[in-house]
């Protein structure tokens, strides 16, 4: 496991609201990834980024320490100032080999989330992978790591209680929404068609409200949404003439840029001075500081919601302790599954190798002398080289797994 690396920023040590400032524009992703790749010389690389944490996960042979942090941050031009830069390496975690493995475990099964028992990380963290296999940033071994991260989420939970009654960041956060008391007619604008507000429309169905207005940048995905909510379908740039009045913006995007600016809030507001919600469940947020301070809004966002994942951590205290074994377990597998592969990588040259000796004993080193047998001695020798070339194959591997088992 020595070439398993993480570089991660958490809640628990920086402010939700600045971990935003680390979010890689989806646009720009695979670039800069595959550029940070090749100037650092890191064999697989992902990337993940969700609500609190942002990580990248390497396998690779080369110090990964603060001082390599910096380097690659700055690397990545995400447009950090030196100030904010330093914060957030000081509150940088760096995990490797097994605390790395343990680390990336603990995060499959919501348990370094937020909100522990919430399922909606392990699917994040699945497809965040699968974007950077896609785009061939990852390789062998880190797609060992995965299907051993995905199998231990699996376990803990189906054989703990840790999501028993579920409760997420978007559950908490339609918690708060009901709290208001809204009219199931409200106009409720949703920006963005991700799966979390996918995840937040559902709570809202099922609880009868029906008056719509999807935004999104691909209108397709709007339409999709929409359609499932009976409402409208707009692209993202029509929000800034949109003039039908609203009571509830629910927003979740992937910009790095607000979209609900002073200018565009006060076009939705149409005239109407009344108090209206904002649900912002964006990192970094999707509204900007000024339409908190200027207008009257009931403002939700991921920061304010601490205090309920508080109660809920407490909850599943006795949940924690049987997934950590679990956990715990699912380490101690690992070893000799990495071991096993890494003994196939190394035997896949055996054949070939053992195909040379055949040839060059065939055409040099015996080569008069099998010239000299009659046909049926040929053939005779034909089958037993044969037979010794597929048995000679197969010793080394079996003789590599017994050694291996009999060292675990």
């Amino acid at each position: 496991m020595k070439y398993l690396k993480v570089i991660a920023f958490t809640h628990k040590q920086i402010e939700l609201k600045e971990l935003g400032k680390l979010v890689i524009c989806q646009e720009n992703l695979t670039a800069k990834l595959q550029e940070a790749k090749g100037h650092f010389q890191i064999p697989e690389i992902f990337y993940l980024a969700t609500c609190n944490r942002v990580e990248f996960v390497m396998a690779t042979s080369q110090v990964v320490d603060k001082n390599f942090a910096r380097e690659f941050i700055g690397f990545l031009n995400i447009g950090l100032c030196p100030h904010f830069l330093e914060t957030f390496i000081s509150g940088a975690s760096i995990y490797e080999e097994k605390e790395a493995l343990n680390h990336l475990l603990r995060t499959s099964c919501s348990m370094e989330s937020l909100v522990v028992g919430e399922k909606e990380i392990l699917a994040q963290m699945r497809k965040a992978y699968e974007c950077c296999r896609s785009a061939h940033l990852t390789g062998d071994y880190l797609r060992l790591v995965m299907n051993h991260v995905v199998k231990a989420a699996k376990e803990v939970y189906t054989d703990t209680n840790i999501s028993r009654n579920p409760i997420s960041v978007v559950s908490l956060a339609y918690r708060k929404l009901r709290e208001l008391a809204l009219t199931s007619n409200a106009r409720i604008l949703i920006i963005g068609a991700g799966e979390t507000n996918k995840n937040i429309s559902k709570y809202l169905q099922k609880h009868k409200y029906s008056n719509f207005a999807v935004f999104n940048r691909t209108k397709s995905k709007a339409e999709a949404l929409a359609a499932e909510l009976k409402g409208k379908a707009y692209d993202l740039a029509d929000l800034a003439n949109y003039q039908e009045g609203f009571d509830v913006i629910i927003t979740c995007t992937s910009s790095v840029e607000p979209i609900i600016t002073k200018e565009i809030y006060k076009t939705l507001l149409n005239g109407e001075t009344n108090r209206k919600t904002i649900v912002d469940l964006a990192i970094p947020n999707d509204t900007t500081a000024e339409v908190i301070e200027q207008f009257p809004v009931n403002y939700i966002e991921v920061h304010t919601l601490n205090e309920l994942s508080k109660s809920n951590l407490q909850e599943r205290c006795q949940e924690l302790i049987h997934a950590e074994k679990i956990i715990e377990q699912n380490i101690i597998e690992f070893i000799p599954v990495l071991k096993q592969r890494r003994i196939e990588l190394a035997m896949r040259a055996v054949p070939e190798k053992i195909k040379e000796i055949r040839k060059r004993a065939v055409d040099s080193v015996f080569a008069d002398e099998i010239r000299s047998m009659d046909d049926q001695s040929r053939e005779v020798l034909e089958k037993i080289i044969n037979y010794m070339e597929k048995k000679y194959i197969s010793v080394p591997m079996r003789m590599a797994k017994e050694i291996m088992l009999s060292d675990n």
